[in-house]
């Protein structure tokens, strides 16, 4: 049988069919495809100085003060106390005792560290706007977690921060023990003007 020399019918013959077969495909255009991969893989300059410059926008629009960058920590079973200079030393021992109506609570179990400065600020705000003068905040005491008396220390210090705080101690049992702060705050601008005059009207 006679040797089929290359280039012949069978040859053209097989590539007849490969081009019909091939006649549908696209090449691949190697050099565009690398750069659009180069591309979408490097980070946008200009999302990444908008996004940096909405954070700082929102931290400067932020009122919350309260900080996290260093707490002191304290026990789960610890009593706390806080007294500012000039608070009457009655006053504080009827606080200190739960003597006074609790006006307002604020419940802080189950909420992140994030949820709870929130809360706690912004609770205080809002005592002050309702001329509320003896509150209590719910912090328990976080004795179960491996981070110990993580809410608790952080509130113990968040409330030393804010100058709306006179004082503050740990609760009586009934009222949550070493879970829960009685806390007085000052009197507001105008609880201060309505007693300036009142005092004006007893003199005349």
């Amino acid at each position: 049988m006679p040797n089929r020399k290359h280039g012949g019918p069978g040859d053209e013959e097989d590539l007849d069919i490969f081009s019909k077969e091939m006649r549908d495909v696209q090449p691949l255009k190697k050099h565009k495809e690398r750069a659009d991969l180069k591309r979408s893989s490097e980070p946008d300059k200009s999302s990444i100085e908008a996004r940096q410059q909405a954070a700082i926008t929102d931290k400067q629009s932020d009122p919350n003060y309260l900080s996290s960058d260093y707490i002191p920590k304290v026990e789960p079973h610890d009593f706390l106390e806080y007294c500012k200079p000039g608070v009457q030393a009655g006053v504080y021992r009827k606080l200190r005792l739960g003597k006074y109506d609790i006006e307002a609570r604020l419940d802080l179990h189950r909420k992140t560290l994030e949820q709870a400065r929130q809360d706690v600020f912004y609770f205080i705000q809002d005592c002050m706007s309702y001329d509320l003068r003896t509150v209590m905040i719910l912090h328990g005491k976080g004795d179960r977690g491996t981070d110990k008396a993580l809410i608790k220390s952080h509130v113990a210090f968040w409330l030393k921060q804010m100058p709306e705080v006179l004082a503050y101690h740990s609760a009586q049992r009934h009222h949550g023990g070493t879970g829960a702060l009685y806390i007085l705050l000052k009197k507001s601008d105008r609880k201060k003007q309505e007693t300036r005059e009142r005092l004006n009207n007893r003199n005349f």
